[in-house]
């Protein structure tokens, strides 16, 4: 079992859990929240894949409540979500020892890598919304198999990093089955949140996963979550993407071991 580390210092718990708020609040308005909790992790003295492991308890647990939401407005396909994971199973098993086992600084670079570009995917994606009104039920054959190879990777990413792997479901289902963004996030947290929990089963069997911070992440990711859907409607999102450009910059240099 992974312990915190013996330098810990008490007053990182509270800025976890408002770090754990501005995650949510993130996933909800713009994305990529996981460019937030996981370096802070790392900055607060977990090892790259502890931090990986740890983060991934809170996101699992947010998809739990957005995956009851959309059921309780009649969206989800569990047959279709299954289709979608499957091939993504073994790409989400590589990914996750791989980031288990990887060099701890090597792990800090391709994350500092990483986080810059989900940033700008995050800044620069298009206001517009999907007008797109496919049928999961209609998809052609050449459709599935584009799909099933495009969640082979995103499994491996989902894994391996996971900071961002929304944008990959989403591009996936939206450009090859040409669905509608409401019909995509609702696979795509179901989708996340299964493949989440198999990385965490992995992460606990190599000893990756500080359940104490993990727990305090998730409480501040919940009330983030619930947060961001009354931030959404008074337009806050600019200033979050603001805030989040500023800080996920500073924190991917800082990984970079460039300062």
């Amino acid at each position: 079992m992974e312990i915190i580390p013996a330098d810990f210092q008490l007053i990182w718990l509270p800025v976890l859990f408002l770090a754990g708020i501005a995650t949510g609040i993130c996933n909800v308005l713009a994305g990529g929240g996981s460019l937030i909790s996981m370096p802070l992790l790392i900055f607060m003295g977990l090892e790259s894949a502890s931090a990986n492991g740890t983060n991934r308890i809170a996101i699992t647990i947010q998809n739990v409540f957005a995956v009851a939401g959309f059921k309780r407005r009649g969206y989800g396909n569990i047959r279709f979500c299954m289709y979608l994971i499957i091939p993504a199973i073994p790409g989400v098993i590589l990914g996750t020892v791989t980031a288990s086992t990887i060099d701890d600084i090597l792990f800090r670079r391709i994350l500092s890598v990483t986080m810059l570009f989900v940033l700008a995917q995050i800044l620069y994606r298009s206001k517009k919304r999907a007008s797109v009104t496919g049928n999961e039920h209609s998809i052609s054959v050449r459709q599935k198999i584009l799909i099933m190879v495009s969640f082979v990777f995103i499994g491996f990413y989902a894994g391996f990093i996971q900071a961002g792997v929304g944008y990959l479901v989403m591009a996936s289902l939206t450009t090859f089955a040409h669905l509608d963004l409401i019909k995509t996030n609702s696979y795509k947290v179901f989708v996340i949140g299964l493949l989440n929990t198999i990385s965490i089963v992995i992460f606990w069997y190599y000893g990756r996963i500080v359940w104490s911070l993990a727990l305090v992440l998730a409480a501040g990711t919940g009330i983030g979550g619930w947060l961001g859907s009354y931030i959404a409607v008074i337009g806050g999102e600019k200033w979050i993407k603001i805030m989040l450009a500023i800080s996920v910059t500073v924190m991917a240099i800082r990984l970079s071991g460039i300062l």
